[in-house]
């Protein structure tokens, strides 16, 4: 198949070389999953180590000499782990995960739960003397039992000399809390010096329990992302029925050899791919070509895995098994796809980076500043502003920027009918500048329909050839026969009664009615085959019909043709609008269809693509995503079916059409409720307006610590004798939270 042909031009490993996928345990952020890499990239042996943070795997290259026993204890010795020597490491893994969000949800609650009593106290009864006693016997487990995650976190980045969120969040809240513990213990220090010994353990928990919230949002999300896969593997059957020695036998799939007779029966999914042998049906091939309309097999024909038989029984010989089926193959280049893309690292965990060693030494230069020059009070005064510096450049505010404004533009999203499940795709929408659109489905309606029906001029009673009709394609097995039933029915037709019936392989069906006469429903060929007439108007019109890329279907009594149908795949009426927005926007527009060059260019022409592409494989749709985005693109996909998941998973911006397929849905990043394609723009300029709030609320966060951080460290004292006191600090640094959260609820009353 030319799918594996791409997959082993792809990979350029050599034959000793082995690439195996391991599940890992024990990463929490985007920068955890860069370690593991580098680690494993790091071992010796090892050529190559991708880490797929979403869902926690990562595929390594490696030489044959090297066993998994070594990877393993490369991991553990800094804190991480691989699973190995599993029957099924997916489930192994599976377990984990859900123990993972399980414990984070717990973690939340029991923060939340904590954290209220000490809000209340320290807010609104901050000179109440047990209050502060009661107030450290509940932040000690809010802090390092339910938060210890974040300190250990931040003592992994500081083995690597990195800092980032967690650095931040540990370090202000761990020097809160010890703060207050002083000032709990030994207030006199304080009180004879004049000054009030105020506690900060509502700070602390308070950032702890938001903080906790937001990645409990993010676990969430990411633990969705593999369900795609399993759905895809869920589209392999379990078992399936051999012929042997001409007796049928039920065997497990691991089972099935190359060259085995495998039976099919009607509603059956194909177990493997092979070739028909024995028998005949019509088989529904949407998962890999896209398209609705099911495909006859016969002797000779080719079948895949995870397509759906319909009405016939027919036997086919396995010629791939396991993970050489084509389905395999798509499975494999979907998690390839989610893996490829390494997680952005989030704009605040980079800005983190560089402000906590920052705070960090304006911290330390305020404390030696003041104890040079403070005088009598130096060290307290060197203590106080040291610390109002660490409690103002508290990571609250920097915290709630991005995850308030998301949220909120992820709830105007699900008002428009737009579904976002990652933050990700929200920041990146308004950079997109290509869109590639799946045909069926996506720009139009997905099923067959009668779009024309011409009656001969000479046809003098329509209503009963309309019944004689009716009986005949109710009775047919063809996919197309449906549509012309469903037609038919809204007219409230009654059916003829047929004497018999007989279906001709690839030109149509002939049938009988009580009378003795004989009526045809099929193709040209089956009319010239029964020298049936046909007027010359029609054919005109029927020829002029399928250069629209409509199938055309004939249907005569033994003389002549009495009617002309054309059934085709309709275009959604709001298609072509939503294209030319797009374009008005300056965004390129591509189609690429699984239907052929003939349907492609129709539909391209009627609704003003110039760049398409038909008879397209599920692997091709991905790789022209890949080369779009080699030219420095950011792409979107729209697709709905199970052959756009790959093309999704490899793009910018993934995005499904709600009636389509569940697996589409789950791979892709956004999902639109309605059928209608205007919500892509809508949902490209939710995404602009979103970063712009996501900017403004970082602004404000920074604003604070640009102005607050040198009035903590004391800059004012010389001019008017001023020192901030932490606990005014704290205060301001819950205003910047109060701004940004108001400027994100604004996001609300956006018009798209």
């Amino acid at each position: 198949m030319e799918t594996t042909t791409v997959l082993e031009q792809k990979d350029k490993t050599k034959k000793s070389d082995i690439k195996k996928s391991f599940p890992v345990t024990g990463m929490t952020c985007a920068a955890c999953a860069s370690s593991v890499e580098s680690i494993l990239s790091h071992t010796e042996g090892v050529n190559n180590a991708i880490v797929n943070f979403a869902s926690s795997s990562v595929l390594v290259d490696y030489d044959e000499n090297v066993t998994e026993e070594k990877l393993q204890n490369a991991l553990r010795q800094v804190g991480y782990d691989i699973i190995i020597n599993a029957e099924d490491p997916s489930e192994v893994q599976e377990e984990l995960r859900q123990k993972h969000y399980y414990d984070i949800k717990n973690r939340t609650i029991w923060s939340a739960i904590l954290t209220l009593p000490i809000f209340i106290l320290g807010m609104f009864f901050m000179h109440w003397e047990p209050g502060k006693w009661i107030s450290l016997v509940l932040t000690f487990p809010v802090l390092f039992w339910f938060g210890r995650s974040f300190f250990i976190n931040a003592f992994k980045q500081a083995k690597h000399g990195k800092a980032n969120m967690d650095t931040l969040v540990a370090l202000s809240t761990g020097i809160a809390f010890l703060f207050s513990v002083f000032n709990t213990l030994f207030p006199e220090f304080w009180l004879s010096r004049g000054i009030e010994p105020h506690v900060y353990y509502e700070a602390a928990t308070v950032i702890i329990t938001f903080i906790s919230l937001g990645k409990l949002l993010e676990e969430r999300a990411k633990s969705n992302t593999s369900s795609a896969i399993k759905k895809l593997m869920g589209l392999q059957p379990k078992t399936l029925k051999i012929i042997e020695h001409g007796e049928e036998k039920e065997i497990p799939i691991s089972s099935v050899q190359v060259g085995q007779t495998i039976l099919v029966r009607p509603g059956e999914k194909i177990p493997v791919d092979g070739e028909v042998s024995k028998g005949s049906s019509y088989v529904d091939e949407s998962m890999i070509t896209g398209e609705p309309v099911p495909v006859e097999k016969s002797g000779g024909g080719k079948v895949f895995a995870g397509t759906v038989n319909q009405k016939g029984s027919f036997q086919f010989t396995a010629e791939k098994v396991g993970g050489e089926t084509l389905l395999s193959q798509i499975i494999k280049m979907v998690q390839e796809a989610q893996g490829s893309k390494a997680p952005v690292q989030k704009l605040v965990d980079k800005i983190a980076g560089i402000f906590v060693p920052i705070v960090l030494g304006i911290s330390i230069i305020t404390f030696i500043v003041w104890m040079l020059v403070g005088g009598d009070d130096a060290f307290a005064q060197a203590l106080l502003t040291s610390v109002a510096v660490l409690v103002i450049a508290c990571p609250c505010a920097l915290g709630l920027a991005t995850p308030t404004a998301i949220m909120v533009g992820i709830g105007k999203g699900a008002e428009n009918n737009i579904l976002i499940k990652d933050a990700e795709s929200l920041e990146l929408g308004h950079k997109v500048n290509a869109v590639i659109l799946d045909k069926t489905g996506t720009i139009t309606e997905g099923k067959p329909l009668v779009t024309d029906i011409h009656w001969s001029e000479n046809n003098k009673d329509t209503k009963k050839y309309k019944q004689i009709l009716l009986a005949i394609e109710a009775q047919s097995e063809h996919p197309l026969a449906e549509a012309v039933v469903n037609l038919l029915k809204e007219e409230d037709i009654e059916k003829a009664e047929i004497a018999s019936f007989e279906s001709i392989t690839g030109k149509g069906v002939q049938a009988e009615i009580k009378d003795g006469s004989k009526y045809y429903v099929g193709n040209h060929k089956l009319m010239l085959e029964n020298n049936i007439q046909i007027d010359a108007s029609l054919m005109q019109t029927a020829e002029s019909l399928e250069e629209q890329a409509k199938t055309v279907i004939f249907f005569a009594n033994e003389k002549q043709v009495l009617a002309i149908l054309a059934i085709a795949d309709k275009i959604k009426e709001t298609s072509k609008k939503a294209i030319a927005t797009l374009q008005e926007r300056g965004i390129e527009v591509y189609m690429l269809t699984g239907d052929n060059n003939k349907t492609a260019a129709a539909v391209a022409q009627q609704v003003g693509i110039t760049n398409y592409q038909g008879e397209v494989m599920p692997s091709e749709k991905a790789a022209f995503v890949e080369k779009l985005q080699s030219e420095g693109k950011i792409v979107a996909m729209v697709g709905d079916g199970i052959n756009d998941s790959h093309a999704l998973a490899q793009a910018n911006v993934s995005i499904a059409m709600g009636k389509g397929s569940d697996i589409a849905m789950d791979v892709a990043k956004m999902t639109l409720i309605t059928s209608d394609l205007q919500t892509i723009p809508k949902a490209l300029e939710l995404s602009k307006k979103t970063v712009f709030g996501i900017r403004q609320n970082l602004f404000w966060a920074f604003i604070y610590n640009i102005i607050g951080i040198p009035i903590a460290a004391g800059v004012l004292y010389p001019v008017n004798g001023f020192l901030l006191d932490p606990m005014i600090a704290g205060a301001a640094m819950a205003f910047s939270s109060v701004s940004v959260v108001v400027n994100s609820l604004r996001l609300k009353r956006i018009r798209l």
